[in-house]
C-alpha cells in the first residue's frame, strides 16, 4: 500500500470539507469552549475523535454492517442520540448563567465530562457508522490490508478534525474575555441550546 496512493488523497479532500461541515460535534465543541475555557473545547475534540476512530474499527471489523442492515437497530440508536442532543441543549437552556453565576464553579463542566459529551455524542449518530461502512470502502483497494488502511484513513479525518475544532476551541477560549460578559454568556447558552435541541430533532426526523 502506498502511503500517499490517489485513494487516500481524494479521501483526505473530502474528509476536509465533511471536517468542517456544521454539525453536533462542531456545536459541542463550541458550546463547551465559550462556557468553560479551551482546554474543556479540546477534551471534547478529544471525545469527538475517539467516537470517529471507534466507528472506522468496527467498520472495518464488519460489526456496523449490522447497524447499516438492521432497521430497529438503527431507529434504536438514531433516537437514542437525538434524545440526549435534545438532553444536553435542555441542560444547556437550564444553566443559562446569570449575572452573579458566571464565574461560579458549579456552572463549569469538568474536563472528564467534556471529553465523554463529545465521545457519547459521536458514538450515539448512527450517520457516522453508515458514513464509514459506506465510504470508506470506495478508497480501499483489492489486495490492501483492510483494517490498516481503515486506521489510516480514520487517522486522517481525525487530524483534519483536530485542526477544524482544536482550532475552534483556541480561537475560542483566547477571546473569553468578551464572553464572559453575563449578557453575553447568556445569549449565547440560550442560542446553544436551541441549536442543540434542534440538531436532535434534525437527527430523529432525518431517514438513512
Amino acid at each position: 500500500m502506498i502511503l500517499f496512493d490517489a485513494e487516500i488523497i481524494a479521501f483526505t479532500a473530502v474528509a476536509a470539507a465533511l471536517a468542517v461541515t456544521p454539525g453536533a460535534d462542531t456545536m459541542l465543541v463550541i458550546k463547551n469552549s465559550l462556557r468553560n475555557g479551551k482546554q474543556a473545547g479540546w477534551a471534547t475534540t478529544i471525545g469527538v475523535l475517539g467516537g470517529t476512530l471507534f466507528h472506522a474499527l468496527i467498520s472495518a471489523l464488519g460489526i456496523s454492517l449490522v447497524i447499516a442492515q438492521s432497521e430497529w437497530l438503527f431507529h434504536l440508536v438514531k433516537m437514542t442520540g437525538a434524545a440526549y442532543l435534545v438532553w444536553l441543549g435542555i441542560q444547556t437552556l437550564r444553566t443559562i448563567p446569570h449575572r452573579a453565576e458566571v464565574s461560579s464553579d458549579h456552572q463549569r463542566l469538568t474536563l472528564r465530562n467534556s471529553l465523554a459529551e463529545g465521545l457519547i455524542t459521536n458514538l450515539l449518530n448512527p450517520k457516522v457508522a453508515i458514513f464509514y461502512i459506506a465510504f470508506l470502502p470506495q478508497f480501499i483497494s483489492p489486495g490492501d490490508p483492510v483494517l490498516a488502511k481503515s486506521i489510516l484513513l480514520a487517522c486522517i479525518h481525525n487530524i483534519l478534525s483536530l485542526v477544524w475544532l482544536g482550532g475552534l476551541a483556541t480561537a475560542i477560549g483566547s477571546g473569553r474575555n468578551f464572553i464572559q460578559q453575563p449578557s453575553v454568556q447568556q445569549w449565547l447558552s440560550r442560542l446553544s441550546g436551541i441549536i442543540l435541541i434542534g440538531l436532535g430533532v434534525r437527527l430523529a426526523l432525518e431517514s438513512r
